[in-house]
């Protein structure tokens, strides 16, 4: 297993979304020893105050949806939690926001590193994640395509289906486009009564 890279908080800008409170002043104090640029706000995030953030803080207990210039549990950066009562509500609502990582409040003198890193990795993975879900979607919706050139390249070219099945990954390579990509270009130029062509 190696090793994950850190993060380079020193460079990273935090919002705190919190109303004025000793909890948002710890916090703060916390992150000023990271090396982090702080910035504190309250009712909501500007998005001018989003597009500069690397992670986002905000308040469970006193939060309300709205709050964010992003869709609900679409956040373009990690967002951590700042949790002082565990009601089921508060910790469904920071949930649903996207919440990466958490605090639990009183703010101590530790916990705040931990949490931008675990908030940061979990952030990476879900983008990562989404990524794949939305290649894996793509290439579902063109298994159509991918049958329809099987069978213009068996017609075509007299093939059995394992054979055109080859035939088709063959000309992906050669084109070096994706299998779905090749058998696009199959398919329409079967349409044009190009098929031999490919």
């Amino acid at each position: 297993m190696s090793a994950r890279k850190r993060p380079p908080l020193g460079e990273w800008r935090a919002i705190v979304l919190h109303r004025p409170h000793p909890a948002a002043d710890a916090l703060v104090k916390q992150l000023e020893r990271l090396r982090i640029e702080t910035r504190v706000v309250w009712p909501e995030v500007s998005a001018a105050d989003a597009e500069a953030a690397d992670v986002v803080f905000f308040d469970a207990d006193m939060g309300y949806d709205g709050q964010f210039p992003w869709p609900t549990g679409f956040a373009p950066m990690p967002l951590i939690a700042l949790i002082g009562s565990e009601a089921p509500g508060r910790v469904e609502w920071a949930l649903a926001q996207g919440s990466n990582a958490h605090l639990l409040k009183p703010i101590g003198s530790a916990g705040v590193y931990s949490a931008l890193l675990i908030a940061s990795h979990a952030f990476e993975m879900a983008i990562a994640q989404s990524s794949e879900i939305q290649g894996l979607e793509s290439r579902l919706r063109m298994r159509p395509t991918v049958v329809r050139a099987v069978v213009c390249l068996m017609e075509s070219e007299k093939l059995d289906e394992a054979a055109a099945q080859k035939r088709l990954r063959t000309l992906a390579m050669d084109w070096r486009v994706t299998i779905e990509e090749a058998a696009s270009t199959i398919v329409a130029r079967s349409g044009s009564g190009t098929a031999k062509e490919a």
